[in-house]
């Protein structure tokens, strides 16, 4: 693959100056369009399914090894456990299938992921065997074009994929869906959490600074997985795979390309409607990008919270409609560039020509919104924008006959 780098910024600067930096670079845009790719090169550089084994000294793994792996770029600045061959040969007996089956080419390197290198990155980021055929389900999501992996690798934007785990084998693989689900603790959320951060930056080659170009990130950047928590969910309310049409037994992982989770406090309403003016007023923000495209927004709901929505006979599609219609704010709290350059020529269908209390709405459909319960005791929810360039995707774990891995 070819790529050209234009000097920095572009958004937000006048079209001289953009054409300007594009004639700065024109010479090297036509070199590179007009030079064919050497397949061979590409292949040697680490594409072909064959992994190349490294000795190195791992007699300091907790020091100058360490330092290695940074010097390395393979890192993600903290303590990893060595890749040896036997820890890897365990690993990739943990999914079943051959080391040299190829899952998926991740952006935006296109590096081939192979069930070995895959179950490489395991190792560094501290997984067990058993996690194998959750990364399997989650490296093909992100190799689906339609996950948008490689806009996700190299925006500005602080959007990094979170890993929900549903069904039988989150309790399996103790993965963490209730109290303190986003955070630390003795689960597997952090381990593969962070082997998804591992498996971008090593096989999809998203180096933060060069690839990367997040402005600020995220901490989930590091890290980002929950479970959903069925056993909280409301009498009649569908569990997220069911939603996405899979049965009670299969077990599934899902990604979803979002922001850091935005807290909604609400520990005095005791009905439906007062805790829906509370979350709806929440995620009415202007600096949202669901707000200029159709993007979509995950709706993280304590139990608490969705027992008292529900508790009014609510259901989850009464939740994205609610969001759809009453979180909106006025265009005139849009500076004017934003209102020409965004919103009117973005989705003019919406919003040119309209007076400027034309409420604008934070997602472009009810079916955006995605709702999950997960967390424990309290009354506090959270949302999580996306980021527009992608869509949620869900695969089942499946064992290689087919059948569900739980």
């Amino acid at each position: 693959m070819a790529v050209t780098l234009l000097q920095h910024p572009l958004g937000g600067t006048a079209l001289d100056s953009v054409l300007a930096k594009i004639d700065l670079a024109l010479d090297e845009i036509v070199a590179r369009l007009t030079t064919p790719l050497d397949v061979a090169a590409a292949n040697s550089a680490g594409d072909a399914t064959r992994s190349e084994w490294i000795e190195m000294d791992v007699s300091d793994e907790w020091g100058s090894l360490q330092s290695e792996f940074v010097a390395r770029g393979w890192s993600d600045g903290l303590l990893m456990a060595p890749p040896t061959a036997a820890r890897v040969a365990a690993m990739v007996a943990g999914c079943g299938l051959p080391p040299e089956q190829v899952i998926g080419e991740l952006a935006p390197r296109l590096g081939v992921a192979t069930v070995e290198r895959i179950a490489t990155n395991a190792v560094m980021a501290g997984c067990r065997p058993e996690h194998m055929p959750v990364l399997i389900a989650a490296v093909q999501i992100m190799a689906d074009p339609a996950f948008f992996l490689k806009n996700i690798q190299a925006t500005t934007h602080p959007v990094t994929p979170l890993l929900i785990v549903s069904g039988p084998l989150a309790k399996t693989l103790n993965v963490n869906s209730g109290s303190g689900a986003f955070g630390p603790g003795p689960w597997s959320n952090g381990a593969l959490g962070r082997a998804i951060r591992l498996l971008m930056l090593n096989i999809g080659g998203g180096r933060p600074g060069e690839i990367d170009k997040a402005t600020l990130g995220h901490p989930g950047k590091y890290t980002y997985c929950i479970a959903e928590n069925e056993a909280a969910l409301p009498a009649g309310w569908p569990t997220l795979r069911a939603e996405r049409g899979f049965a009670p037994e299969v077990s599934t992982v899902t990604m979803f390309g979002g922001e850091a989770p935005h807290n909604i406090n609400d520990h005095e309403s005791t009905t439906a409607g007062g805790m829906l003016t509370t979350i709806t007023g929440s995620i009415a923000q202007i600096g949202q990008n669901s707000i200029e495209c159709v993007a979509e927004m995950l709706l993280v709901l304590s139990p608490e919270h969705a027992a008292t929505i529900a508790g009014d006979g609510f259901t989850k599609d009464d939740v994205r409609r609610a969001i759809y219609d009453d979180a909106r704010v006025p265009m005139h709290r849009f500076a004017q560039k934003n209102i020409e350059r965004r919103l009117w020529r973005l989705l003019p269908q919406r919003y040119r020509d309209r007076p400027l209390d034309t409420m604008v709405v934070m997602v472009q459909r009810p079916e955006d919104v995605i709702v999950v319960v997960a967390g424990g005791e309290g009354k506090h929810s959270m949302y999580l924008p996306g980021y527009g360039a992608t869509r949620a995707l869900t695969r089942p774990v499946l064992r290689p006959d087919g059948s569900p891995w739980n």
